[in-house]
């Protein structure tokens, strides 16, 4: 599987420059690939950099386009540190050879399920798959045991989700890490069949509570902000999470690496050990981001969301999240 990750077609998906932020002043500056959320480290770069006097440069992008573009440029990058949304394109540079291995001091912070066995990464916030429901139209007691039950024909034209983000991609992944590429295959298909294609989970979201589609995939947080905002397109629904190791109770982990070709190893790995203390961990706990912080000494406390210990995801390694193998299996079925 690592020759498939390693070999990541560029053709897949266009590479796009990513978007420069600077946060520091004049001197060294760490840059940062960034394929988490924007706002997400426009706090916690700068409180970095008031602890450590280190400057901080974002060049923000998505996943995949920022992994290609690291495996592109290879020892040549300008980047320090990468950080993704999804764990399937850090498996996909760590693959490639590009990662430098972190401190155990560092890793020790994160339990063992939520990073990979070499050690080259870290998982430093994760989410839940879960499916948002339209409660005027859906009794919670008929949704499904099984996200794979979604490819029943029972489900024909009751089902939405966003097949072309890195979100969905990291979902089909876990399917396939666990049921194998023909039963993926064959999900993927049914939920074809059944389901209308958005471009984007806000607008899935937006889709269930309008009652044009009364099931959809999402993550957990989507949801959960807008009840935290204005719930103005969530007034109608409500959040399924799925249980007993199914494949629909995946938890996807943001990850964290240091490339071993930066010449600010010692600073990219400060960072990194911010970012999974219990300062950044408070940080992205207390933030918009309602996403699980991994760092067992901090807790997100939020009553639109599930708490994080009461969630049963299927066991996964990491690192064997394909990305290659989904964009293929996306490919072949039409989605992308």
């Amino acid at each position: 599987m690592k020759t498939l990750r390693t070999a990541l077609g560029l053709a897949a998906l266009s590479l796009v420059v990513p978007a420069l932020t600077a946060c520091g002043d004049d001197g060294p500056t760490l840059v940062i690939y960034n394929a988490q959320h924007e706002q997400l480290l426009d706090e916690i770069a700068p409180a970095f950099e008031k602890e450590t006097g280190i400057n901080v440069e974002l060049r923000n992008g998505s996943d995949l386009e920022l992994s290609n573009q690291l495996v592109q440029e290879g020892d040549a990058t300008k980047a320090d540190v990468f950080l993704t949304e999804n764990s399937p394109a850090m498996s996909q540079v760590e693959a490639a050879g590009l990662l430098a291995a972190l401190p155990s001091a560092t890793l020790d912070k994160i339990p063992a399920d939520y990073r990979p066995p070499s050690g080259d990464w870290t998982g430093f916030v994760a989410r839940s798959t879960v499916l948002v429901y339209n409660t005027d139209d859906v009794e919670e007691s008929d949704l499904p045991a099984s996200i794979l039950d979604l490819a029943d024909p029972a489900w024909d034209g009751k089902i939405c989700f966003s097949p072309t983000g890195a979100d969905f991609q990291a979902i089909v992944a876990a399917v396939l890490e666990i049921e194998g590429e023909d039963a993926t295959k064959q999900w993927l298909e049914g939920i074809k069949a059944n389901g209308t294609t958005y471009d984007g989970n806000n607008v899935v979201l937006e889709s269930v509570n309008s009652g044009e589609c009364e099931v959809g995939i999402v993550y957990h947080y989507y949801w959960a902000r807008d009840r935290a905002e204005s719930g103005d397109v969530s007034d109608h629904s409500a959040q399924y999470y799925f249980g007993d190791q199914d494949p629909g109770a995946f938890v996807s982990v943001s990850g964290a690496g240091v490339l071993d070709s930066s010449d600010m190893k010692k600073e990219a790995q400060q960072f990194v050990d911010f970012l999974v203390s219990e300062k950044g961990q408070q940080i992205i706990a207390d933030s918009y981001a309602l996403e699980y912080p991994l760092n067992p000494a901090v807790s997100l406390d939020d009553d639109n969301v599930k708490p994080f210990k009461q969630l049963q995801p299927p066991p996964v390694n990491v690192s064997d999240l394909d990305a290659k193998a989904v964009v293929d299996l996306l490919t072949e079925v039409g989605f992308l």
